[in-house]
């Protein structure tokens, strides 16, 4: 089945919002310096994934200018692979302990995972230690990408509109997410019905959890699609993206 489909590299840009922060609307325009942001991704050590990262951080500061913005991973591989490179990304616990220290008071912390899994409740459990530590006047965690239905609606629409202008009707989109075998899965064989009320011929795997690949294929030969084109859903297009999607190996995707 490899030469039957078509793979779209450049994937999706998946916008995180930021939510308001109450305690910062009431000093209108002029953010106090106490007020931090710390964005929390998974990571990734694959370097076009800073990109992704970089067009993040960028747009959170062009929609909060003058609150400084700050970094952390949750994945302990990935904080180690970048460590033998020289670069260093703190995980979440460092992270807000740094920005104690440097006297943040208000701070709100966005998870840039795609849905609930491990690695935000463990986010969630640290954020509420903090809470409970006192140190910070107010702490407040926002949502992954998946969350709500208003979430699911707005992923749809931003997954339409980044289709491949030159798919032809009939041609099969196949998004691949990473998947879990966290209870929070469910979200991505939700999120396939959201589009699939919009356009049948759209399918979304994962690489550990379910749908996966197997699944995909059937359900591309049970309605006779002869070309599909595959789509990293994730984050950053990272290793996952490169190799389980887009490399030579035997098991990948393509």
């Amino acid at each position: 089945m490899k030469k039957q489909y078509q793979i779209y590299i450049p994937g999706i840009v998946l916008t995180i919002c930021l939510y308001t922060l109450a305690f910062a609307s009431d000093h209108g325009n002029k953010a106090p310096k106490e007020v931090g942001i710390l964005l929390v991704a998974f990571g990734s050590s694959e370097p076009s994934a800073q990109v992704s990262f970089s067009n993040i951080d960028k747009a959170v500061r062009a929609a909060y200018p003058g609150i400084p913005v700050r970094w952390a991973y949750t994945s302990h591989i990935i904080r180690k692979k970048l460590a033998k490179q020289g670069k260093h990304l703190d995980s979440p616990e460092v992270a807000l302990a740094k920005m104690m220290d440097e006297g943040f008071t208000h701070v709100a912390v966005q998870s840039l995972h795609t849905i609930g899994g491990e690695e935000y409740h463990d986010l969630r459990r640290t954020v509420g230690a903090f809470k409970m530590m006192g140190g910070f006047q107010r702490i407040i965690l926002g949502y992954p990408l998946l969350a709500t239905q208003e979430d699911m609606e707005r992923t749809v629409d931003a997954i339409l509109n980044t289709i491949p202008k030159d798919r032809r009707r009939g041609d099969g989109v196949v998004l691949m997410g990473h998947g879990t075998h966290h209870p929070s899965n469910a979200f991505y064989a939700a999120l396939m019905f959201q589009l699939q009320l919009k356009d049948p011929n759209i399918f979304v795997g994962t690489v550990e959890g379910y749908p996966e690949i197997d699944d995909m294929k059937a359900m591309l030969l049970k309605k006779k699609i002869k070309k599909a084109y595959l789509m990293p859903f994730m984050s950053v297009a990272g290793d996952h993206a490169k190799n389980d999607m887009a490399g030579d190996e035997e098991d990948s995707w393509k």
